[in-house]
């Protein structure tokens, strides 16, 4: 077992980034991250008169994540140590891998497994967006790429006022939005429709004072900016209030991974997010829209009418 009780973060690195070519478990040992409190990574303590590097198991959980693994539960050694192994994320359990055709995202895909509103990163960053465009006070709420309908659960516990407001979800796969029927079937004020979102106009919805898409227009068979504007155009009422989710992860054999992942780079690279994400924000702008970027793994542009 490696001992990294004493090297630098970069020594670590190194050495983690050499053993997975040949490996795919790796255990080592590190200061016990609870031994200390208040102390910043990297820190050198003394204990005993035997010197040791300090980090958090934050540190260790990034360094995981951008090593493509998992992190284990640590085993305590003593008081001063822990072990910690990483496992090497198989990214051939992946719906990215899959064929793009409606049921990439359906009800039996992989895709289907994964619950964005129990990683904390996405839910609590989308409780502050919802919060922030006053949820409880709209009156008329579109999702376009709604899929089995996970952020109207949480606005469901969210808003005392549910029932009293309307949704609709859009969604392209028809064995998804099956599901979010059934979810919803008590609830006659939402409603779902299995649709292709460039034939919006086909459904004849009316105006919204609330859009939501969550990783759904940057798909490849939509032109991102003509329909983005489309949107705003035809679909939103005057003081209405927008929340656009751009991915920057990738979803791997159960582990949300950090990183937009661009075709032709073996890293992540987040040129085509940070493009599209400043054409919303500067769009909105000009037709009066207080526009915030927020979150993590998954980008959150959130913008509120300012008009008069």
């Amino acid at each position: 077992m490696q001992d990294f009780t004493k090297q630098s973060m970069f020594e670590i690195y190194q050495t983690l980034q050499e053993l997975l070519k040949t490996q795919n478990k790796i255990s080592f040992t590190v200061l016990n991250p609870d031994f200390l409190a208040s102390s910043y990574a990297g820190e050198v303590v003394k204990i005993e008169n035997e010197e040791f590097i300090y980090r958090s198991f934050n540190s260790y959980v990034d360094l995981a994540l951008l090593l493509d693994c998992k992190i284990l539960t640590p085993k305590y050694i003593d008081e001063k140590k822990v072990s910690i192994t990483l496992e090497k994320v198989n990214k051939g359990k992946s719906f990215h891998n899959e064929d793009s055709n409606e049921e990439k995202y359906g009800a039996l895909s992989t895709f289907n497994q994964i619950n964005k509103n129990e990683e904390p990163d996405f839910l609590i960053n989308y409780i502050k967006c919802l919060e922030n465009t006053k949820i409880s006070s709209r009156k008329k709420v579109l999702n376009l790429g709604v899929n089995s309908a996970g952020e109207f659960e949480v606005i469901k516990q969210l808003c005392e006022n549910f029932n009293d407001i309307e949704f609709v979800g859009v969604d392209y796969s028809s064995s998804a939005i099956t599901l979010a029927k059934e979810k919803f079937k008590e609830n006659s004020n939402v409603k779902f429709f299995a649709h292709d979102i460039n034939k919006l106009e086909q459904l004849d919805l009316g105006k919204f004072d609330l859009i939501i898409s969550i990783g759904t227009l940057q798909s490849s068979n939509m032109n991102f900016n003509e329909t983005f504007m489309n949107i705003v155009q035809n679909y939103m009422e005057k003081n209405a209030a927008m929340i656009i989710g751009f991915p920057n992860c990738r979803w791997h054999d159960g582990q949300m991974i950090y990183g937009a992942k661009a075709k032709n780079y073996s890293f992540s690279e987040m040129s085509v997010l940070y493009k599209d994400a400043m054409f919303c924000k500067k769009y909105l702008q000009q037709k009066k829209f207080r526009v915030t970027l927020t979150g993590k793994n998954y980008i959150f542009l959130t913008a509120t009418s300012i008009r008069k």
